[in-house]
């Protein structure tokens, strides 16, 4: 894992409620394959009171990001007013991780780690992002990506691509930042400031929307492509007894090619809204971590809270 790296997700309360999507992101974790220390490196950002008490009380990193326009506690309906301010307070927050020189896996809390993707993702490129769909190239703009799961390196480049990505919302009112980043990913200011941009091939980062078809490979899988909360639990859950039966196999599968037994509730589908978006951030650190024992590569974290703390950053 490189260093002044993070792994980072966001959840409101109704994906933090007992037996929800937290619970199973957390989960895929322990039982993945070589993914449990992760849990050291990721940072829980809280869109709501009630989602940050249910990461204390289960997770060690946590940092509330609260707003007084909007309450994100419940579940926030595909493209609705809701979803899209959700959508881009999430890119405005991880640009200013980028401009306080930290890398970051960003991940989607529907995204389930099976085995560490860090030795799969592409070297020494600025932003890396899963896919709906692969074309088989991993520089073939033609892609179709998927914000939920993405590995970028803080730089110049990077920093200029998301101030950038997140400006672009207003000249696509209505639209969330996955549909934006397809229409300017290959735009005259994208090709100008240089940044090096890879797609990450779906049978090593897959998901509903097209599954990865080698489970032996596999590092994550994405509840996309799936509309509502009920639906993705349960194919969610699913997902995981799959990979428990998997893993549970003997060694010698020489006749044998496991394979997932989902989507079945999820099924794809495309809504349109046509809402302006905008947003008002603060952050807002509540744990001490000063007193924690990191580890080498882990030190990032006690950096970031100092520097957070000592700006008191307001986003607008």
């Amino acid at each position: 894992m490189p260093e002044k790296t993070v792994i980072l997700t966001t959840l409101n309360e109704a994906w933090a409620a007992p037996d929800s999507v937290f619970d199973l992101f957390l989960e895929s974790f322990r039982i993945g394959e070589g993914t449990r220390h992760l849990l050291n490196h990721l940072v829980i950002i809280s869109l709501d009171r009630g989602a940050f008490f249910h990461c204390i009380a289960v997770h060690t990193y946590c940092y509330a990001l609260i707003t007084d326009e909007v309450n994100f506690s419940h579940e926030a309906y595909f493209m609705t007013p809701k979803y899209l301010k959700m959508m881009w307070r999430r890119i405005d927050f991880l640009g200013s991780v980028l401009e306080m020189g930290f890398n970051f896996v960003f991940t989607d809390a529907d995204v389930m780690w099976f085995r560490d993707p860090f030795p799969r993702f592409h070297p020494q490129v600025d932003f890396q992002m899963a896919c709906d769909h692969f074309t088989g190239e991993p520089e073939d703009v033609r892609n179709i990506p998927n914000g939920g799961f993405s590995f970028v390196r803080s730089n110049n480049r990077s920093i200029s691509f998301y101030k950038f990505w997140y400006a672009s919302r207003t000249r696509y009112p209505g639209l969330h930042d996955q549909d934006v980043l397809i229409r300017i990913k290959n735009s005259i200011f994208v090709r100008d400031i240089g940044i090096k941009m890879r797609f990450l091939d779906t049978d090593l980062f897959g998901g509903f929307c097209e599954p990865s078809k080698d489970i032996t490979r596999v590092c994550t899988m994405h509840a996309n492509c799936c509309l509502g909360l009920s639906t993705k639990l349960h194919d969610l859950r699913i997902l995981l007894e799959n990979w428990k039966k998997f893993v549970a196999l003997p060694g010698n599968l020489d006749s044998y090619s496991p394979s997932w037994s989902v989507p079945q509730n999820c099924r794809y589908c495309m809504l349109f809204s046509t809402k302006t978006i905008s947003s008002s951030v603060t952050i807002l650190l509540m744990p001490d971590l000063n007193n924690v024992d990191f580890r080498p590569a882990s030190s990032p974290f006690s950096t970031m809270e100092r520097t957070l703390k000592r700006k008191q950053v307001c986003y607008k």
